[in-house]
């Protein structure tokens, strides 16, 4: 596959014009208190960079991308992942979300709940290769075995990067510790994703607060292996994110 090449013009986030489709609609009160503290204070700092529509209408789902994230909470997770189920009959409706470091792990969240992945797909900002998409589909088909433990986004603009430790869910797992590594060239408009295996969560963390801290080392490859059937499915979960090291 070619990879397209970078282009100015290429597509970005339009920050506060998400639809949510819910104006007419109405819920009880503790619902609609959650959604504004969630979501409807925040618009403005809200971008949608996928969204699909069920064709009745009931149920949308959203990956959303939060310019504002990391303002108040360094290193908190810049995406969201949305899921509205509305019922029109009774005019009102529910909303569960998540907060994730990784827009593919946005995409697996909803795809979770209901949503078909080939109808929510990022296309911006847009992957550098080919390692990054087939690395991002195997993220997206295996998130049922591995849980977020630990994410940090540093948005800094001259090395935008994002870590995340996911831990296997089966303990007879190869490399039972994954490190998954984002870093995104802003002026180009596109990222890299790349993945490294460790023993300990111990080592995990060290490489993660070393990239964070300036020190590019490569990523140790993920050990091969046949791992037993894994616990009952389930897709990754947020942890709160801890501070970054000082540099």
């Amino acid at each position: 596959m070619t990879d397209t090449p970078p282009s100015s013009t290429t597509a970005r986030p339009h920050y506060g014009a998400v639809d949510y489709r819910v104006d007419a609609l109405s819920s009880d009160e503790q619902v609609t208190e959650a959604f504004h503290s969630a979501i409807g204070c925040n618009s403005d700092a809200l971008a949608a960079l996928a969204e699909h529509h069920s064709a009745d209408g009931a149920h949308s789902f959203y990956v959303l991308h939060d310019r504002t994230a990391t303002y108040a909470h360094p290193g908190a997770p810049h995406y969201l992942a949305l899921h509205l189920r509305r019922d029109h009959k009774a005019r009102t409706f529910r909303f569960d979300h998540q907060p994730l470091p990784l827009a593919c792990m946005a995409e697996a969240w909803v795809a979770h709940r209901g949503c078909p992945p080939e109808a929510i797909a990022v296309s911006h900002p847009m992957p550098t290769d080919e390692a990054t998409r087939l690395l991002e589909r195997r993220i997206a088909g295996d998130g049922d075995h591995y849980a977020l433990g630990w994410s940090y986004t540093d948005d800094d603009p001259h090395d935008h990067v994002t870590v995340a430790v996911l831990r296997a869910l089966d303990e007879g797992a190869p490399s039972p510790f994954r490190v998954l590594a984002e870093e995104v060239d802003l002026d180009a408009w596109r990222y890299t994703l790349r993945e490294g295996g460790f023993d300990t969560v111990d080592d995990a963390m060290a490489w993660c607060f070393d990239r964070l801290g300036g020190t590019v080392l490569p990523l140790p490859p993920v050990r091969p292996g046949s791992p037993r059937t894994s616990p009952a499915a389930r897709p990754p979960t947020a942890a709160p994110t801890a501070s970054k090291r000082s540099r």
